[in-house]
């Protein structure tokens, strides 16, 4: 038998022979062998995508690149971790590509809330991942009380923080950082020299420093933050359904701010997020035309928001992400998105 998963892992070890047999060029072997580790390799591409199907792109590339590689498989390091360096050298060639993912509070100042938000615009916006595809992560076999798991890992303020890493930074933090490898493990996947790595390690957290405020708060501190978060997105949900914009403002902190991508529109405090609800979403026209359902995104609490149509059936609108400080919401992140619902395990429509 042999270990072909590193710590952290729950998985069971994989027979010798069906190892032998997916190198050797049996396709079926050879699929189930990277299958088990989808789940994982799709939240490690997000981290690096910020993208849901940029993510499932380039899990498929990695396979395909895997199995065309397989011949240089020599059993030096564990099965998964050959897999990682090919996801994290795929993500490198489409970084290399494609101009880092935003916010909207990156690209513009605060918007006025009596006038209408902007359009839609095409920029690379950061989008969020829900937490049921997180669960699946945890499924396959990967240690809850793993960091590539952790809330702080998964957030979606340390998500738009590492978008600013000049991406062979980004690629050793990752790997470092949240993947959890040495110094060594990370110099052979991007072919760098120990040196290197640790240079642009200290320099990616400095620069994560400067745009992140981490979390260090305990477990037990934590759970009762969960508590305190299902208390707000209950509250949310139950505000959002009877458009009641009093209920909402109750729950947001003074400096809380609403932001809007696809538009480069976001609203700057209490006061200016309330005034734009009630001119332009929670209206009297609106009354009755809004359902919400609670759900999860980035290990934060998040709703989704469906509208009526002309006839009379609630549609998949946008997926509301909080962010929770000093319980109350800080922070209320509303991606129209209405292609994530099922991934949230949410129906398309009520």
């Amino acid at each position: 038998m042999t270990d072909v998963t590193s710590p952290p892992g729950r998985r069971k070890p994989v027979d010798d022979d069906e190892l032998a047999a997916g190198l050797a060029g049996d396709e079926a072997a050879f699929a189930a062998l990277v299958e088990r580790h989808r789940a994982e390799l799709h939240l490690h591409c997000y981290r690096f995508m910020a993208a849901t199907q940029d993510a499932e792109d380039l899990v498929q590339e990695t396979f395909l690149r895997a199995w065309t590689k397989r011949a240089s498989f020599q059993g030096r390091s564990t099965f998964r971790a050959w897999l990682y360096g090919i996801a994290t050298n795929a993500c490198l060639d489409a970084l290399r590509r494609r101009p880092r993912r935003v916010t909207p509070p990156e690209v513009a100042g605060p918007a006025d809330p009596l006038a209408r938000p902007g359009p839609a615009t095409d920029l690379p916006w950061l989008e969020p991942y829900p937490d049921l595809l997180l669960e699946n992560v945890v499924a396959a076999g990967v240690d809850p009380e793993a960091m590539l798991v952790r809330r702080e890992a998964t957030e979606l303020a340390f998500l738009a923080a590492i978008q600013h890493l000049p991406p062979r930074q980004r690629a050793v933090l990752i790997l470092r950082d949240v993947v959890e490898w040495s110094a060594k493990e990370t110099a052979t996947a991007l072919d760098m020299t120990v040196v290197s790595v640790n240079s642009a390690l200290q320099r990616a957290r400095e620069t994560l420093r400067r745009r992140w405020v981490r979390d260090d708060t305990d477990h037990r501190a934590l759970a009762r933050l969960g508590e305190v978060e299902k208390s707000l997105l209950a509250g949310m949900v139950d505000a959002w359904d009877r458009t009641d914009i009093d209920a909402v403002a109750a729950l947001l902190g003074a400096d809380a701010r609403l932001v809007m991508p696809p538009t480069t529109s976001w609203y700057d405090g209490r006061e200016s997020v309330t005034t734009f609800l009630a001119s332009h979403a929670f209206t009297p026209g609106m009354a009755g035309g809004m359902r919400a359902l609670a759900t999860a995104a980035n290990r934060q609490p998040a709703l989704g928001v469906y509208i009526r149509d002309e006839q009379a059936r609630f549609r998949a609108f946008a997926l509301l992400v909080l962010t929770v400080e000093d319980d109350a919401v800080s922070e209320m992140t509303l991606f129209h998105l209405p292609r994530l619902f099922p991934l949230c395990g949410l129906p398309a429509e009520l």
